[in-house]
């Protein structure tokens, strides 16, 4: 996992300790299910249980050690509990698994726990972008459609159509986790040849997880919808920082970015710059989500009841994917919570295209006085292309045209450049996002 990108909470989870740890605690679970079916003796789960090793850094030397003996990671693991242990209640440890059964059920308890960590993380990005929403509800601005100024629309709309985008996000996110909240210790090919079904079930239930039909894997698919969720969060983030460092360029300068003034540089050379370059780091680690999710999918068609193709791939992609959605929702609550608003900017910049946002609203009227479409349409549009080639409003351009004033009365023609009757219905949204 790359440190730069890596949360402490995601850090803790996805370590050589953390993940010794996770497998002993399944190893010693299968035990005492073992106990409580009668195949073991519970003296024996007992003192399995009071013996385990302390899994520590020590410990995880030791086991590197033995798999560059063994050749196996899982196998190395087994024989470095058993001695450490060394009394004979530890031939029971693994007793009847094969590596899958552990490594697969240890895996999903260790994503279930990230999943949780990233989900109240998310929280915090959606109480930002619920404040900021309420707070511009009604601060007009332009709206752009393939980056042309289109028609007015509020920051606040904006922002509440991006926090509805991450409750979804949400809902993806707590399937997934359901999705990979499974156990499985069926054996080698998953027909329970060495295990009974009711001591899965027992171990599954000590660990919080969910028994499933396997075969020596837990199916991939599950990985997968996973790492999508994480993947559309990762979008999300990405198409609220993919605005933000538009509407931070110089030419535009309507939101800026959270930028410590007096302590932060923009740029070891120009003293001037104040760049977007939280929000560019987040669109690029977005890419990286998505080209995991491509691996991840790749994972689902393994040969016959398995193959390890696919465990070199989660050995870097699962993790690390996490870390990222981690530390992009934690950056991008930062950022919604501390962005500058130029209100004031986002009104120049409607009338820096000299009132041609208000087309529509005179197009619509001249038909409602009588025109056809299409008459109505070539005169708006001849006026209008006359305001960005002579740099006058459209607004003034039609109190001149015989064409629109014969046609619309003042009180009319005031009404079609009014910012606000266009905006009038956010209630829309924002009974979505309050509710």
């Amino acid at each position: 996992m790359i440190e730069r990108y890596t949360t402490v909470e995601m850090g803790a989870l996805f370590n050589d300790v953390t993940r010794m740890s996770t497998w002993l605690d399944v190893e010693v679970a299968v035990v005492r299910a073992l106990a409580d079916s009668g195949v073991v003796d519970v003296k024996d789960a007992d003192i399995v249980e009071k013996t385990r090793p302390t899994i520590d850094a020590d410990f995880v030397a030791r086991v590197q050690e033995r798999e560059a003996i063994t050749h196996h990671d899982v196998a190395a693991f087994v024989d470095t509990v058993q001695s450490t242990m060394g009394n004979d209640s530890a031939r029971y440890v693994h007793y009847g698994l094969t590596s899958s059964d552990v490594v697969d059920t240890a895996q999903c308890i260790t994503l279930v726990k990230a999943m949780d960590v990233i989900l109240n993380e998310v929280k915090d990005l959606d109480a930002a972008l619920l404040m900021q929403a309420n707070a511009y509800r009604d601060t007009i601005m332009v709206g752009r459609t393939h980056g042309i100024h289109a028609e007015p629309t509020t920051f606040g709309t904006k922002v509440a159509l991006w926090l509805l985008q991450v409750r979804r996000d949400v809902v993806r996110l707590k399937d997934a986790r359901e999705a990979i909240r499974v156990g499985k210790l069926s054996g080698a090919v998953g027909t329970f040849s060495n295990i009974e079904p009711e001591v899965e079930a027992k171990v599954c239930q000590l660990l919080g997880l969910v028994p499933v039909s396997a075969t020596q894997v837990i199916a991939r698919d599950r990985h997968a919808q996973m790492l999508y969720a994480l993947t559309t969060l990762g979008a999300t983030i990405e198409q609220i920082a993919l605005e933000i460092r538009h509407l931070q360029r110089t030419e535009v300068s309507e939101v800026f970015e959270p930028f410590a003034t007096g302590q932060q540089k923009g740029s070891s050379a120009m003293p001037h710059k104040r760049n977007p370059v939280k929000c560019e780091q987040l669109c690029g680690l977005a890419r990286v989500l998505r080209g995991n999710l491509v691996a991840g999918v790749e994972d689902i068609a393994l040969w016959h009841e398995r193959d390890i193709s696919h465990s070199s791939v989660e050995r870097i992609i699962l993790g690390d994917s996490l870390a990222l959605a981690h530390y992009m929702t934690r950056s991008m609550a930062k950022i919604v919570a501390g962005w500058e608003v130029n209100a004031a900017r986002m009104r120049e910049n409607i009338e820096a295209s000299f009132g041609v946002v208000y087309s529509q609203t005179v197009l619509l009227a001249l038909i409602d006085s009588g025109l056809t479409r299409d008459d109505a349409y070539r005169v708006v549009q001849e006026l209008a292309q006359r305001a960005f080639a002579e740099r006058i409003s459209l607004r003034e351009l039609c109190e001149k045209d015989e064409r629109v004033t014969s046609a619309l009365s003042p009180e009319t023609r005031a009404e079609c450049f009014d910012p606000a009757r266009l905006v009038r219905h956010t209630d829309v949204v924002f009974s979505q996002i309050n509710s």
